[in-house]
């Protein structure tokens, strides 16, 4: 690398994410590593470029100029290499995605394991579980992403499809309890109990679109609230209450009578899925070759209403 580049990526990459740590974490090296290119940076410059304390960082005047015209030049070599990199026919190199953990081990995983039998020089690192995580902060590529997203600029987002929702309950739970004949049946009901989805003790309310087509909100009485799928699934099959949840989850179940649904919705309720990344000067044709496999093929995978 030619020595009037050098340090120039580290010094981006430190103004962008707010600091060297987070610096660090996007590049996948060490803060030392990014604070001791920087400054070398700024001896061969003979100038401060950034105003440091124990708490913040800040770009001093000829910092700030010095940055615009070296994301210019950056932008420049990125739409270089991304104009090479689109004239490959397999994707090479390391794509890092998180996803949740019940979709992801019965519908993403095998995706992208058939797509990395396809590209022998793509390397992936999955990690599933249901928490919100920080792209930056976790040097991910990508993440997957169930429901709103957060209005933030630093997020690109692409939908990969609907997870419907549906009511349903075991049998002997129906057969215990009054069955509802509708959405408004189901809100007025102070005789069901619910096995509901949580994150963080916060209880996600269920969604329903009654026959007029509003959005309807609706909480029952509860025992049990987690953030894993996988136990509100057994849960609802066990009879201990009424569940939402994904119809390609409950797919199976509906399909052995372990569980039926609880009425017909006027309309299906669904929350979007998108895979999301950071936002960048260009996207790597890896990471690009994933994003476009998952749009293709994961929608099919959860069209059961």
């Amino acid at each position: 690398m030619s020595q009037r580049l050098q340090g120039i990526e580290e010094f981006v990459a430190a103004v962008e994410a707010g600091s060297f740590a987070l610096a660090a974490q996007r590049l996948h090296v060490t803060r030392s590593a990014v604070a001791k290119s920087i400054a070398r940076l700024e001896a061969r410059l003979g100038t401060r470029l950034f105003l440091r304390t124990t708490r913040s960082q800040s770009l001093t005047e000829e910092g700030h100029g010095y940055y615009e015209r070296c994301r210019r030049a950056l932008g420049e070599l990125d739409a270089a290499e991304a104009m090479t990199d689109a004239a490959r026919c397999t994707a090479t190199g390391v794509v890092r995605l998180s996803m949740p953990a019940m979709l992801g081990r019965l519908k993403v995983g095998p995706l992208l394991l058939a797509l990395a039998r396809r590209h022998p020089g793509l390397s992936l690192e999955l990690s599933f579980n249901d928490r919100r995580v920080d792209l930056v902060e976790e040097g991910l590529d990508l993440a997957i992403r169930s429901g709103g997203l957060p209005d933030t600029a630093d997020l690109v987002a692409r939908p990969v499809g609907v997870q419907w929702m549906v009511l349903c309950a075991a049998p002997a739970y129906l057969a215990a309890h009054e069955r509802p004949a509708s959405v408004a049946e189901l809100a007025a009901s102070s005789s069901h109990e619910a096995v509901f989805y949580a994150r963080d003790g916060q209880i996600s309310p269920w969604r329903f679109h009654d026959a007029e087509g509003r959005l309807v909100e609706v909480v029952l009485p509860s025992r049990l609230r987690c953030d894993s799928a996988e136990v509100l699934l057994e849960a609802a099959i066990g009879g201990m209450g009424l569940s939402r949840l994904p119809a390609w989850l409950a797919a199976e179940a509906l399909a052995s009578g372990t569980l039926v649904r609880v009425f017909e919705e006027p309309r299906p309720f669904g929350f979007e899925l998108n895979v999301i990344r950071h936002k960048s000067r260009y996207l790597p044709h890896k990471t690009r070759v994933v994003i476009d496999w998952l749009a293709e093929h994961l929608p099919p995978l959860l069209a059961a209403r």
